[in-house]
């Protein structure tokens, strides 16, 4: 790997198109890309979680049911699903390539449910607003849905330049980031923030 990358730019993508991994040239004003963009722009997100959340973990600043080895279990999952991501990335590069399949999304689907069991239920649309870390994983989460979204246009588009797996997983994904944005939310320090139809009504009695 390090000899692969001993050069960085190489100059051949200035004509618009980036090299795939069977050697073709893709321009990279396609959907393909628009994927892959997202799911890295994702990955992305997820590693300023992950630094959020050790900053709050040094700062002692997490919810208690945060502290210890539940700390310590989330700090793993967050690494386990770049992983994940890198490997969806994988397969959009290299067609051959399996990088996902459904024991993943079982285990997306195991780690909801475990946040979820600790959660009161949800009684009104939450805003996406909070402490730093919850803020972050909501921003995750929007990022999430519209990587789902280029990953529908182009399963459409073209069946087999996405498996049916990776975009199930980047659906439960989007979840998991929503469930986990409520469990690393601290209800004895800052409450969620819910949408409250009172806001608003101010403003349609000045019109």
């Amino acid at each position: 790997m390090g000899n692969r990358l001993s050069k960085i730019y190489t100059r051949t993508g200035d004509d618009g198109t980036t090299g795939m991994a069977d050697g073709s040239r893709v321009s990279k004003a396609d959907e393909l890309f628009s994927v892959m963009g997202d799911i890295d722009e994702l990955n992305s997100h997820i590693g300023l979680v992950r630094a959020h959340f050790t900053h709050a973990s040094d700062d002692n600043t997490l919810p208690e049911r945060l502290q210890s080895q539940a700390g310590a279990d989330f700090n793993q999952a967050l690494i386990v699903i770049q992983h994940l991501l890198f490997n969806i990335g994988g397969e959009l590069a290299m067609p051959e390539y399996e990088g996902i399949n459904p024991t993943h999304i079982d285990w997306l689907e195991q780690q909801i449910d475990a946040m979820n069991a600790h959660l009161p239920p949800l009684k009104d649309f939450i805003l996406p607003t909070g402490s730093v870390l919850v803020s972050q994983l909501h921003v995750a989460r929007t990022v999430c849905r519209r990587a789902e979204r280029q990953a529908v246009i182009l399963q459409q588009e073209r069946p087999k330049a996405i498996r049916s797996t990776a975009v199930s997983l980047v659906n439960r994904l989007s979840d998991w980031l929503f469930v986990a944005a409520r469990f690393c939310t601290d209800p004895e320090h800052i409450s969620e923030v819910l949408w409250d139809s009172k806001v608003l009504q101010g403003l349609e009695t000045k019109q």
